[in-house]
């Protein structure tokens, strides 16, 4: 029974609806022949591999077949890379899907969501729900319940009707969503200008610069005054995130209780995540069921199992904060801890991204692709953000 590759990705969350592709950076053209030809093929390669191993097809409203007819010959009239990869752009939105997205986009390409806002359609105007801490966002003085009625100069309604996918069987509303977030993260590399009306009725106008966060380290760790350790976690993209949480682990052994934050931890990998929650179980848990994508449908399951690790084992009370921008790998980690009954969720529902990460090729442009064909499901959080045990169809559940 295949299971996932050594490095994966995995969440649940609000949709638990994901794919991802990666598009790496391109090379000059080896040889003299037509690059319409190489764009075709690499064009089919992705929508054939996409249509085979896309596990997310049934909670979609996307009619694939249109996909190919509608964006083939846009690919084939493509004179450049940079023009075939925004065909790719526009190919891989039609899932509305936020971790299906170019890995490596250019600058002034469409950012994917959730990038510092997470809004909701309220009629002509998208209401603020959330704003990321230390964002571009957060300093220019937005505030949850603030109202965006224009996006650089423009309506709405005119901005989102740009950005819809063309290829659906009927209106979505996770499409409606999912472009309006879109709409709000704005393109790479540029500022943002917003006509925000606030609680009070007064409108005005938004200037959002490029920010770049200060980059802090990816875990730190202190004892709180009342005696509860405190680990923060921003990422499971790097080895060295086990060797820094054993650190903390050690220093905060005789703690009563810990907390661990991942609530600005955009993901990373299971080969990462799993050995930190091995640090609190004495005996191999299963966090997790697993299934891979399988002709129309998805193939059997299989357990995902946690082992216990390291000089000693935690055995205080565990809280996992998470947030709107804990994401993929970041979601997976509260679950898997929950699923092993060695912590307690607290925070918001999260940004709702999974699966497992497989590479294949664009033999024709040399275009390195990320697909997910791998889904699983634990606890999940439902539109009331509350946790529960019920899952959708076809999706596996805890063990």
């Amino acid at each position: 029974m295949q299971k996932f590759s050594h490095r994966t990705l995995f969440a649940a969350g609000l949709t638990a609806i994901t794919f991802g592709t990666a598009l790496a950076p391109q090379p000059s053209w080896a040889s003299p022949s037509d690059p319409r030809i190489k764009f075709e093929k690499d064009f089919d390669t992705l929508w054939q591999t996409l249509r085979d191993q896309y596990c997310f097809f049934a909670e979609k409203q996307t009619d694939w077949n249109k996909v190919r007819a509608l964006y083939l010959p846009l690919a084939a009239q493509a004179t450049s890379v940079e023009g075939f990869t925004e065909v790719v752009r526009k190919v891989l939105a039609e899932l509305y899907d936020a971790h299906t997205h170019l890995s490596q986009p250019p600058v002034g390409s469409l950012r994917w969501p959730l990038f510092d806002l997470l809004v909701h359609r309220q009629g002509a105007s998208l209401e603020i729900a959330a704003i990321d801490e230390g964002s571009a966002a957060a300093r220019a003085g937005l505030s949850i319940g603030d109202k965006i009625v224009e996006i650089g100069g423009k309506k709405i309604t005119d901005t989102l009707d740009q950005l819809r996918p063309r290829c659906l069987l009927r209106p979505h509303e996770e499409a409606e969503d999912y472009i309006a977030n879109v709409a709000v993260a704005g393109r790479r590399g540029q500022g943002r200008q917003f006509a925000v009306l606030s609680k009070n009725a007064k409108q005005r106008t938004v200037e959002l610069p490029i920010h770049q966060k200060v980059r802090r380290p990816d875990v730190e760790w202190r004892k709180l005054e009342n005696g509860v350790g405190y680990i923060v976690i921003r990422s499971f993209s790097d080895d060295e995130v086990v060797q820094s949480f054993d650190r903390a682990l050690s220093e905060l052994r005789d703690a009563a209780r810990l907390i661990i934050d991942v609530r600005q931890n955009g993901g990373g990998d299971t080969a990462v995540a799993r050995p930190i929650m091995g640090r609190f179980i004495t005996s191999r848990k299963p966090y997790a069921m697993m299934r891979r994508r399988k002709g129309a449908g998805l193939g059997s399951p299989w357990v995902e199992y946690v082992h216990p690790r390291g000089p000693f084992t935690y055995e205080g009370p565990v809280v996992v904060l998470t947030s709107q921008w804990s994401a993929s790998m970041a979601e997976g980690f509260p679950m898997g801890m929950r699923g092993i009954g060695r912590a307690t969720i607290v925070g918001t529902r999260m940004m709702g991204l999974g699966a497992a990460v497989f590479t294949k090729t664009l033999k024709q442009t040399g275009s390195a692709s990320n697909f997910l064909s791998n889904r699983f499901t634990m606890f999940r959080i439902d539109r009331a953000g509350k946790w529960n045990l019920t899952f959708r169809l076809v999706l596996a559940t805890i063990v």
